[in-house]
Formats: structure tokens, C-alpha cells, sequence
């Protein structure tokens, strides 16, 4: 196989865990005789003082060309951000342009915590059990981020307004995604909503359970979102399967899930479009620790495993490279993110040593 991959660093710990990405698809691609072409681009607030935009034409460019691109997380330190105006900031002047450029409506999140790694949740080991395996997908480019924004006063009282908009093409198309990779795993698929309040919500439940009628094979249920913020401390392991979020609630959500695997850190993703796709870690940039060789590399890392897995459809490789990121914990290895008053136990190693240690395993030496 031979594939151009835009490879946008980001900021802060962005290149130090791209870089250890890089080991891996280097690395697979040899054992597998594929062919990588990459090529470097500016993304970011980094980008926003070098090139004036956080998201350039030259960018821009690169990624209309590339198959499909790799991003690392983006954001400066507080001071550093308030320099660059508003509209500007790479939330509102890169990623979600990103997002609608390519129509990556489809957000891939997995949950993986083995039962051999429980100790790394912050929750008791009889509530994760026989371990955590839940796959994400967040509808991406609809919901209230991509809704119209106001501010303004009305009869002498100032008001904000975001509107929460979702057509039937938006829902149906995410939800369809969602039951094929239920029916591909062979596993339950819980639908996120909040109908009992949100006019969306019931739109998009009505949507669901239409699209639900081509899957009978597929068990599947609606859980209310409030609902399913308790259920995943109490008993994240009901949820084993794929759970189905909308934009926003699965921001949420999303988040809420590297809480009780233990970390950000661990929390891979994939945003797929109908034509072109990208991968990045689902956590922030970290500038305060940049450059300092202990960020976890596992989420860059384990959203390459994503791209052979969900973009360019290669489930062995994909295989290849999670076995050699377990491995690397199982065998009593962690990151500094991983200590803490949950989980203490274990030699801490280096980004550089993580990434080192799965090329090794990839291997098999």
C-alpha cells in the first residue's frame, strides 16, 4: 500500500508524542511492506505566530493532498493564548475548520482498559471487573458547536444564544456508522440522547431507532445522557459495546471516560469523513510539561493504530501495534500521568522509552 499522510505536530508535547507515533507507522510500514510518504505542516497556535493563521493556505494545501492526515493536540500556555484574538485561536480557527473541511462527522473514541490494568481507574476494581472495552462515536460536525452564535441585549438585558440544529442527513449517516461497527464487533450499541427535554434529542432518538430497523441483529438501547454520566462511574462496564453520542454530549462524555480508564493519556481518536480522515490524541497540548520527555505517547500512538484500523482498513496491523502498547504495560511499565494516589505502582519511563519499547515489541524482540 502507498499513502501520503499530512503530519500536523501541533503545540506544546505535540511533537514529542507525533515523533514516537512516527517510530510506529515507520516501523509497520517496513514489517509490512507498505509505503509512507509524510509531509510536515504547520497547525495551531504555533502556527498563528509563525505564519499568522492557525490553520495556513499552505496547510491547507497539504491536507487536500494527503490521504489523510495525522494531528497532534494544539493550545499555548494561558498567557501565550490570550495574545492571539478570539476568532484566531486554534479551537475556532483550526480544529473545527479542519473538521468542516473534510466532513469528519464521525469520531471514533475507544475505552480499552483490560482487566489486567485496572489498577490504573480511579474506580474500585469490582466496579471495572474484567475490564473496560468501549467504542465512542461522537457525531462531530452538527449540534450546537456549528450552530449559529449570538450576543446581544434585548430590552436593556444582555443574552447569549447557540443554537442546537441536526438534520435528518447528520443523525442518520453517524448512526449508521455506529450500528455497522456494532454488527462488525459483534456487540450491543447504547444510544445516547436527552429526549425528555431537548427537541434534538428527540429528533435524533427517532432518527436512531429508524436506522435500528436494519440491524436487527444489533442489541441496542437509548440511555438518557444524565443517566449515562452516573453509569459510567458506577458501572462503566453495562456500556462494553459502542455508545452512539451526539456533538456536544459526547464531548462530554468522551472526557469523562479518560477519568475512569485513569487518563487523557489513553484516549486515541479517529475523525472520519466520506472522503479523507485524521487521527489524534483526544487530550490537550500540555505545555507546561513540553519538551520535558514525560508526556504519555500512548493516545498519538494508539490513534496510528486507529488509522490502519478505521482508515485504511488493515484490522493487522492495527492488531500489531495495540498488542505492542499493552505489552508495554503489562510488563510493569508506565508514564508519569499514570501516578497517582490510584495507581502508584510501576517503573516510569520516558516518552522516547515508551515509544522504544512498542517498536520493540512490534518486532518481537
Amino acid at each position: 500500500m502507498e499513502k501520503t499522510f499530512a503530519v500536523l505536530e501541533g503545540d506544546g508535547i505535540g511533537p514529542e508524542i507525533m515523533r514516537e507515533a512516527l517510530k510506529i507507522l515507520n516501523v509497520v510500514q517496513k514489517k509490512y511492506g507498505h509505503t509512507f510518504k509524510l509531509i510536515r505542516a504547520s497547525f495551531g497556535a504555533s502556527a498563528y505566530f509563525t505564519e499568522g493563521s492557525a490553520f495556513p493556505d499552505k496547510t491547507k494545501h497539504i491536507c487536500d493532498e494527503a490521504d489523510f492526515i495525522l494531528k497532534g493536540p494544539v493550545g499555548l500556555a494561558v498567557e501565550e493564548m490570550h495574545q492571539i484574538p478570539q476568532e484566531d485561536r486554534p479551537e475556532h480557527a483550526a480544529i473545527l475548520p479542519l473538521r468542516q473541511r473534510y466532513d469528519t462527522f464521525a469520531n471514533f473514541r475507544p475505552v480499552r482498559l483490560p482487566a489486567s490494568l485496572r489498577s490504573f481507574s480511579p474506580l474500585k476494581e469490582e466496579v471495572v471487573c474484567d475490564g473496560i472495552d468501549i467504542l465512542m462515536i461522537r457525531e462531530l460536525v452538527g449540534g450546537i458547536y456549528f450552530g449559529d452564535k449570538l450576543e446581544g441585549a434585548a430590552t436593556g438585558m444582555k443574552f447569549a444564544r447557540d443554537d442546537c440544529i441536526y438534520t435528518e442527513k447528520d443523525v442518520r449517516r453517524v448512526a449508521i456508522v455506529a450500528f455497522e461497527e456494532a454488527r462488525k464487533r459483534k456487540v450491543q450499541l447504547t444510544n445516547i440522547h436527552k429526549a425528555n427535554v431537548l427537541a434534538t434529542s428527540r429528533f435524533w432518538r427517532e432518527i436512531v431507532e429508524d436506522v435500528a430497523k436494519n440491524y436487527p441483529d444489533v442489541p441496542h438501547s437509548s440511555v438518557l445522557v444524565d443517566n449515562a454520566a452516573f453509569q459510567l462511574v458506577v458501572n462503566p462496564t453495562r456500556f462494553n459495546g459502542v455508545m452512539l453520542l451526539e456533538n456536544m454530549q459526547g464531548d462530554i462524555l468522551t472526557d469523562q471516560a479518560g477519568g475512569i480508564i485513569g487518563s487523557l493519556g489513553l484516549m486515541p481518536s479517529a475523525c472520519i469523513g466520506p472522503e479523507k480522515g485524521y487521527v489524534e490524541p483526544a487530550h490537550g497540548s500540555a505545555p507546561d510539561i513540553a519538551g520535558k520527555n514525560i508526556a504519555n505517547p500512548y493516545s498519538m500512538i494508539g490513534s496510528i493504530a486507529m488509522l490502519f484500523e478505521e482508515c485504511l482498513a488493515l484490522p493487522e496491523e492495527a492488531a500489531d501495534i495495540w498488542k505492542g502498547i499493552f505489552e508495554v504495560f503489562e510488563k510493569g511499565f508506565i508514564t508519569r500521568d499514570l501516578t497517582g494516589p490510584w495507581h502508584s505502582e510501576g517503573k516510569v519511563i520516558s516518552t522516547s522509552d515508551f515509544g522504544d519499547r512498542v517498536v520493540q515489541n512490534i518486532l518481537g524482540h
